[in-house]
């Protein structure tokens, strides 16, 4: 379990093929259908509109959150934190670590899917100005579970700490 000061020295570093499978493990612990290490690899290697972030503490890969960029828009592929570290405002730093990196690279707008049963993330990203635009019907293979269709309009590269995290 993570104490305070652990948590204090959380940074963010381009993910590269190292920290895989740390990713996995988190990848497995947090969702039904974990992507695969193929997947990650692919993403990392041949995909030029991928870009993903490892969050750290004390050189643990301890979360991570992935985004494909394309012309204005981002779109959050994932995001995780393991969860001996869950509730202590990390998915929220994670997050905005995304949103100032895709602000950065002249995005203004981010989108992303969530599961309607995943009330924790939704609350997340809505605290971070996302609003539900639509409905994917059994987007998720595993359940056949709609996906909410969520936009942040007016994406600015943000202080990290300008949101208070409530949780993760």
């Amino acid at each position: 379990m993570a104490t305070g000061s652990q948590v204090d020295s959380f940074t963010t570093a381009d993910m590269d093929l190292s920290d895989i499978p740390a990713v996995l493990e988190i990848e497995r612990r947090s969702f039904p259908t974990p992507w695969s290490e193929r997947a990650f690899l692919s993403e990392l290697t041949q995909n030029a509109y991928a870009h993903y972030v490892v969050g750290l503490v004390g050189g643990r890969v301890i979360a991570y959150g992935g985004m494909w960029l394309i012309l204005d828009e981002a779109h959050v592929t994932n995001i995780a934190v393991h969860p001996d570290y869950r509730g202590r405002g990390l998915g929220h730093r994670l997050l905005l670590e995304l949103e100032r990196r895709a602000a950065s690279h002249g995005c203004t707008r981010m989108t992303l899917e969530v599961r309607p049963s995943n009330a924790k993330a939704q609350k997340l990203y809505r605290q971070h100005g996302f609003v539900p635009r639509g409905l994917r019907p059994g987007y998720y293979t595993d359940t056949h579970e709609d996906a909410i269709i969520m936009w942040k309009d007016h994406l600015e590269a943000s202080n990290p700490n300008e949101l208070k995290p409530d949780g993760d």
